[in-house]
């Protein structure tokens, strides 16, 4: 995949700060402004499990006071961040706090954005609807997961809904890396284990279509690799038990790797299709909808790039492999392991008479992804990763 003669940049202006118990950080951490918007979820765990007063007294200790902002979704809305950047403007706020999973960091980043911003979020998507506008900044940002799977904390990517339009797009540029990321396990104990599986899967496809992409090169590849072998041996664990530390350490410290892939390579295709299904049925997490396709996907592809598949086939079992479907039966067995081989779409509604709209959606709304695929998709090809997948 990766060309004799590699160009790449490198640049993830994010400090990183990562280890159980370091959220204490927050208390003493050189923070960008002195007054926070802190995104959360409209979901309960923030408030229930102590870490939204756990955050709003460290900030104290560091001489910041917030506000809070608590109606994100799982897959976020432009509504949500239109109406959170309207208040961070009149408050003064002057830098955002993203609290929880990769929803409510994904927000806070475009809260961000808006709040510099004129006009609507959807003026600087491109893709779809959006008219691709240049911003003229963002205000800075502190990403605090919860969760274990976007690698959000690490890369410049935010995943947006405008509902309207059932459009669910990714954007990103320099403004839009975290200035600060704390990431402590310990505030990931709680994660249900089906949540667990869906966002370690993400973060596996994060850095599986990194390592495949035509764009992947020797820093993105180290990055991968290792996620790759590490979400293989320990995600599983984490499901097992969330308790866990050392396996909830290692998934997090996967997710972050993963997150690096996305700011040095780039995700495929497969975040596409998965995409335009969340973007028509929002209930359906994003890690499901990647797990449930995922087989049919990678399948595609695997006679064309058979010397990467073997690669991680190899980072996954630790042994010798010696053609390209051992990395398939690889990731059979870790989602078997993970509890989630069997996850049939239509438990979230969709149809069978949804594909073409998906593969129209899919291409229209994060196009861009294709162009990094092993080699160009048809569109019967989209239509029968859909079919495949379906149960």
């Amino acid at each position: 995949m990766m060309n004799n003669n590699p160009s790449f940049s490198f640049h993830i202006p994010t400090k990183i700060v990562f280890g159980c118990g370091e959220i204490k950080k927050l208390a003493t951490e050189e923070l960008p402004g002195k007054k926070a918007m802190v995104v959360i979820s409209s979901g309960s765990s923030m408030k229930k499990y102590g870490y939204l007063d756990l955050v709003l007294r460290l900030l104290t200790e560091n001489n910041v006071s917030a506000i809070v902002y608590d109606k994100i979704q799982p897959n976020p809305t432009k509504a949500h961040v239109m109406e959170a950047a309207s208040i961070c403007k009149e408050l003064g706020c002057d830098f955002v706090i993203g609290l929880g999973g990769g929803s409510s960091i994904d927000s806070a980043k475009s809260i961000a954005v808006m709040a510099c911003n004129k006009g609507d979020y959807w003026d600087y998507i491109s893709g779809g609807s959006g008219k691709g506008r240049e911003i003229q900044g963002a205000l800075p940002v502190v990403a605090i997961p919860t969760t274990a799977g976007t690698g959000t904390e690490a890369d410049p990517w935010t995943v947006i809904t405008d509902e309207e339009k059932q459009e669910k797009i990714g954007y990103g540029n320099r403004y839009t890396f975290p200035v600060l990321s704390i990431i402590d396990p310990k505030l990931m104990v709680s994660i249900p284990p089906k949540l667990t599986a869906y966002q370690g899967f993400d973060a596996f496809f994060h850095a599986a279509e990194g390592y495949i992409a035509g764009c992947s090169n020797g820093i993105s590849d180290l990055y991968a690799l290792e996620a790759i072998r590490l979400l293989y041996k320990y995600l599983p664990k984490a499901v097992c038990d969330g308790n866990d530390l050392v396996a909830r350490a290692r998934v997090a410290w996967a997710s972050t790797l993963a997150g690096m892939v996305e700011s040095t390579s780039s995700c495929t295709s497969e975040h596409s299709l998965e995409h335009a299904m969340s973007a028509y049925y929002p209930a359906l997490p994003h890690g499901a909808g990647l797990i449930a396709i995922s087989r049919a996907y990678f399948n595609t592809f695997r006679n064309d790039c058979t010397k990467r598949y073997m690669k991680m086939a190899e980072v996954m079992t630790q042994s010798k492999s010696n053609r390209p479907s051992d990395f398939i039966e690889a990731l059979e067995r870790m989602q078997k392991e993970c509890g989630v081989d069997q996850l049939a779409l239509s438990d979230w509604g969709i149809k069978e008479e949804d594909f073409e709209r998906f593969a129209t959606n899919a291409r229209d709304t994060m196009g861009g992804l294709f162009q990094f695929d092993p080699r160009p998709l048809s569109n019967e090809e989209i239509i029968a990763i859909y079919k495949e997948s379906y149960r």
